[in-house]
């Protein structure tokens, strides 16, 4: 088959977007399918080129609204290719919307992943509500499968309850070829977390973690909580620790290369995501990447694989935005090594039986073939 993926960037942009359909579209490419993204060309590089087995064609763009790029190529470079299907996604608007309109205009099936709720803060939550009223709704209309990727999605995003008939739950997944335990010693009393740092991933929840960093620090006194990731509110996140007097108990150790990351999932006691929105809050990638590197994890009833954690013992799971439920978590897994490493080996275990990429390609295959015959 020939596949279209409209993603706002894509590799070597990390981000859950770019991630899923880097991951999805090189599965998919070793299932016989030809994959070409579309995309803009950030970070700037050559324009055309062969990543995995998949072609990529970066165009220009003229700036950013929310968070997606202005790409004014996009429907002539969209006219002009051949396809069976369009894959597009949700939450970046422009691409998805001509994905939309180029798809009706061809008369070809168009498939949105539904990552999560487009919403915004002042301003940018009333443009949000003006597009969700207008443009999404005809996105959602005229797509002929919505992929969503846990069931709750269905009931906390006032987007999709009308279109139940041609949704799918596919789950995202994990490289485990790539995110597997490493032959290194962890660090004791050490929590990771990962994110873009910025204003679009406030809903991480980094800021309830570092709260939460305190109330441990009376506990054990040595914790350490590392912090991968850059962005514009490095400096915001900075000035909370050293209000919290946590100057000493925080690294914050910037970008993290992607031949480092299986590293720093594998040297740290547990890995923690605290998402505090269910409506932006797709998924929740970093946390099966952590699972597949036996690294137990802490994460809130948002994330998508909350359920599977919960069943498996895997971690712990505890409500959004609960700083006391979160110190104890940790506590309970930094002070209890015959646990932390029992949840860690249940959590490599429920990746490898649900969560890779080649299964999860397979069912988005299986949704291509139903749309053509």
């Amino acid at each position: 088959m020939k596949i279209i993926q409209t993603p706002a960037r894509f590799y070597p942009c990390i981000g859950g977007v770019e991630n899923y359909v880097y991951c999805l579209s090189k599965e998919l490419v070793k299932l016989e399918n030809e994959i070409t993204v579309i995309c803009a060309n950030e970070p700037y590089g050559r324009k055309e080129e062969l990543i995995d087995g998949i072609n990529v064609k970066k165009l220009s763009y003229v700036g950013k609204i929310a968070n997606t790029n202005m790409t004014h190529q996009l429907p002539f470079t969209l006219l002009k290719e051949d396809f069976e299907i369009i894959h597009t996604h949700i939450p970046t608007p422009w691409s998805a919307d001509w994905s939309n309109m180029i798809s009706k205009f061809k008369k070809k099936p168009l498939v949105v992943t539904y990552h999560n709720d487009i919403i915004g803060n002042g301003t940018s939550n009333f443009i949000a509500k003006i597009y969700n009223s207008t443009a999404l709704k005809s996105l959602l209309n005229t797509a002929d499968k919505i992929i969503i990727t846990q069931q709750n999605y269905l009931q906390s995003s006032p987007h999709l309850r009308k279109y139940e008939d041609k949704i799918e739950v596919l789950p995202n997944g994990v490289d485990i070829t790539k995110f597997k335990p490493l032959n290194v010693n962890r660090q004791e009393n050490t929590i990771f977390f990962l994110s873009v740092l910025d204003e679009f991933h406030e809903y991480k929840g980094l800021d309830y973690l570092l709260n939460a960093l305190k109330l441990v620090k009376m506990e054990i006194p040595n914790v350490k909580l590392i912090i991968g990731g850059k962005g514009a509110l490095l400096d915001h996140y900075n000035k909370i620790a050293d209000d919290l007097d946590l100057k000493e108990n925080v690294e914050f150790h910037g970008f993290i290369p992607e031949e480092k990351i299986v590293e720093y999932y594998n040297k740290y006691s547990v890995f923690v995501l605290p998402s505090i929105s269910s409506k932006q809050e797709g998924f929740g990638i970093v946390v099966l990447e952590a699972l597949a590197c036996e690294t137990p994890i802490i994460g809130t009833e948002i994330i998508g694989v909350a359920a599977d954690v919960k069943k498996n013992n895997a971690g712990v799971i505890i409500p959004p935005k609960n700083i006391d439920e979160l110190a104890k978590a940790i506590i309970k897994i930094l002070t209890n090594n015959f646990a932390s490493r029992e949840m860690g080996i249940n959590g490599r275990k429920l990746v490898e039986e649900k969560y890779t990429w080649a299964k999860i390609a397979k069912m988005v295959q299986t949704v291509y073939k139903e749309l053509l015959l």
